[in-house]
């Protein structure tokens, strides 16, 4: 199965973003709750955010544990 891979510095919405991570879109949410990552724009009603943020935040996520 091929995962849609985005451009590295692309916005992306939070269900591409949890695909890219491993986790779920909620977790995503869930980081933004916690002010773990912020949101980079809008398309509309979604979220976007920066693969490198959303990268970063599962590291910090990973080293809490």
């Amino acid at each position: 199965m091929r995962t849609a891979r985005a451009p590295e510095g692309a916005l992306v919405t939070a269900d591409l973003a949890a695909l890219e991570v491993g986790v779920t879109p909620a977790t995503i949410r869930k980081w933004v709750q916690l002010e773990r990552l912020r949101p980079a724009g809008r398309q509309g009603k979604a979220f976007l955010y920066r693969l490198e943020d959303v990268f970063a935040a599962e590291r910090a996520t990973r080293r809490r544990m």
